[in-house]
Formats: structure tokens, C-alpha cells, sequence
């Protein structure tokens, strides 16, 4: 009678802590920009610990949308909140850098291979509709080395709310008074010229269809379809490509204790000016709208593994790792997620 008890007992524990547990699905929602990577990280996952992890690619907006709303376990965005966006929430959220990539740009140019030269000026005067052909003398003279075709400059940009946006017209304000002045930054913006894609996979579809085209996507979509990319000239004056070498230079830099900081216009002689980190966000407090223990800690314990073994698939697909001191700061905010005031990862 006793074994039979004892068995019981201990089927049960299997099927509501380790059964029930390998059934969790967790869901995330934000940034295309880490696309790539979070599906080779959470497919891992789900093989080495049977926690399935759903992740909807709809823009940093929309996730931040939806971590506000609490209707996923996690948003993810490549923008930090703003001040005002973290007043609305109901209570406290961290932000976890993943890893650092790229935004680059790229183009159509028969003939014109990756490293195409712009300077930060250039460049914003494409953007702005100020520079219209290829073969201008001021893209001319940047590159006299390449047969640069009599094609109109065709302008594709985002048209979602995008995190990516969000730190190319940030970069564009601080290199570019007029850009500043007439567009500014933020997810969103009322752009002077183009049309627009949805998300990195609709601005990369645009970009590998259209001739003359010229966009701004995250590195891993470059090179998964083929795309060449620009070499930018940072602050130091040198012409930069994005590299996982140029990724980690201009990532090594102070790191506020919330990480909320943009790398955008490095200071780095060798860094890359169009560099970002990506954020997951999660609530500190997990004892919210009825959800379990259990699933409270398959996230804490999914974010922990996200920046120590999984970050060994980053530079595969174009991802520079996250450098040490990034690492010890995003310790310490998985460390200070609690479930009813316990910590869940102590």
C-alpha cells in the first residue's frame, strides 16, 4: 500500500513539475532585427530542454505594444523604451541585451559589389531626397575606382514601428543638423522620400526585386540573401564595413546599469557607426495575471541560457557576441527577477 502511495505521489510530481513543465510554450513578440537569431537560439532550445518558445517577428513597436499589454512573456525591441513609454507600464520592466548587430546599408547596383563608400553626410542626403542619381559626383567622387550606373536612387525604408528606425534616424540626427531638424528620430518618421517595407524581410525583399534600390536592414538579412553592403566612414574618418570585429569594437563602451543606451556614431577608430545592441523585455515581478512558478522560471532560466551557451551561435549568423562587462550587468537583471518577491533565479 505504501509503494503504491509513493508511486502516485511521484507520478504526479512528473507530470505537473516535469511533464507539465516540458509542455510550457512561452511567447515573445518584437524586432525582426534578431529574427535569425532567436529562431536558431529558441529551436536549440526547445531540442535541450523541451520548452517550446513562440516568437512573433512584428517590430520593436509592436512588442513593446504587447509587453505593455502583457500578452506575451517577453517584447522584444532594438529601440530601449522611452521615459514615457515605461510610465505606462504597470509595473517595473528590464531590458536584456541578446547581442550586438548591424544595421546596414544596402543596395542594387548591377556591378557594384559590397563596399560601396559613404560618408555620414551622403548618405543622410539620400535619405532626405537631396541626392536622386547613382552617378552623382558626390558618390562619384567617394568611389573612383567603381562604374557607378545612371540609375535614380530608389529610397526604401521601413513601414512599421522598428527599432531599426529607431537607431538609423538616430544616427542620421546626430551626423546630419538638416535630418535632424526635418525628420528627426524615433520607431517611426515622416520620411522626405521612398516607400516603405514591412519589417527587415519586407525592406530586404524590395532591395534583392528593384534595381537602383537602397535600404537600411540588419546584417544577418544581408547576408542570407546576398546583398551587398555600404563601408561608412565613422568619427575617426575611416571607412568601416560591418564585421563582427567592427560589431564588438564599437560595442565596447560604458553600459549604464539598465542598459538602456544606444551605440550608434562610435567613438572606435575600427568600430562600425551603425552598430546596436537588441533588448528582450520582461516584467521583474513575474506573480502577474494568474501565471505560474513554473512558467515564471522556464523564462528566467530561457533568458539566462540566451546570454551564456547560446550566445556561441551568434557570429554564424552575423551577431557579435555580447562582450563581458554586458554580460555581468544582464546577471545581476535576471538575477533581481522575482515570483512573489522570491527570486527565481537566486
Amino acid at each position: 500500500m505504501k509503494k503504491w502511495w509513493l508511486w502516485l505521489v511521484l507520478g504526479w510530481w512528473a507530470f505537473s513539475g516535469g511533464a507539465l513543465a516540458g509542455k510550457i510554450t512561452l511567447l515573445g513578440a518584437g524586432a525582426t532585427f534578431p529574427y535569425p537569431l532567436y529562431s536558431k537560439w529558441f529551436h536549440v532550445y526547445y531540442q535541450k530542454t523541451g520548452i517550446k518558445v513562440n516568437y512573433q517577428s512584428i517590430g520593436s513597436g509592436g512588442g513593446i505594444r504587447q509587453i505593455l499589454a502583457r500578452t506575451v512573456d517577453f517584447g522584444a525591441s532594438d529601440a530601449p523604451m522611452t521615459d514615457e513609454e515605461l510610465a505606462k507600464a504597470p509595473a517595473e520592466i528590464l531590458h536584456l541585451p541578446m547581442a550586438i548587430g548591424a544595421v546596414v546599408i544596402s543596395y542594387n547596383l548591377p556591378g557594384v559589389p559590397s563596399g560601396l563608400k559613404l560618408t555620414p553626410q551622403v548618405l543622410a542626403d539620400i535619405f532626405l531626397g537631396k541626392i536622386r542619381k547613382w552617378n552623382d559626383p558626390r558618390i562619384a567622387q567617394l568611389n573612383p575606382n567603381l562604374k557607378l550606373p545612371k540609375l535614380p536612387i530608389v529610397v526604401v525604408h521601413r513601414s512599421d514601428g522598428s527599432g531599426t528606425t529607431f537607431n538609423f534616424t538616430y544616427y542620421l540626427s546626430l551626423v546630419s543638423p538638416e535630418w535632424k531638424k526635418r525628420v528627426g528620430y524615433g520607431k517611426a518618421v515622416r520620411w522626405p522620400t521612398g516607400m516603405g517595407g514591412k519589417g527587415n524581410e519586407g525592406v530586404t525583399g524590395y532591395l534583392k526585386q528593384l534595381p537602383g534600390t537602397i535600404g537600411y536592414i540588419e546584417l544577418a538579412y544581408a547576408h542570407q540573401n546576398r546583398l551587398p553592403v555600404a563601408a561608412l566612414q565613422n568619427k575617426a574618418g575611416n571607412f568601416v564595413l560591418p564585421t563582427l570585429k567592427s560589431l564588438s569594437a564599437a560595442a565596447k563602451t560604458h553600459i549604464p546599469p539598465d542598459t538602456r543606451v544606444l551605440i550608434v556614431n562610435t567613438d572606435a577608430a575600427d568600430g562600425y557607426p551603425l552598430s546596436a545592441m537588441t533588448w528582450i523585455l520582461v516584467y521583474k515581478e513575474q506573480a502577474y495575471g494568474g501565471r505560474s512558478y513554473e512558467r515564471a522560471k522556464a523564462l528566467a532560466d530561457l533568458l539566462w541560457w540566451c546570454v551564456h551557451e547560446a550566445q556561441e551561435y551568434n557570429e554564424a549568423l552575423f551577431y557579435a557576441r555580447l562582450p563581458e562587462n554586458v554580460v555581468a550587468i544582464v546577471e545581476k537583471l535576471i538575477r533581481s527577477m522575482t515570483y512573489k518577491g522570491k527570486p527565481l533565479r537566486p
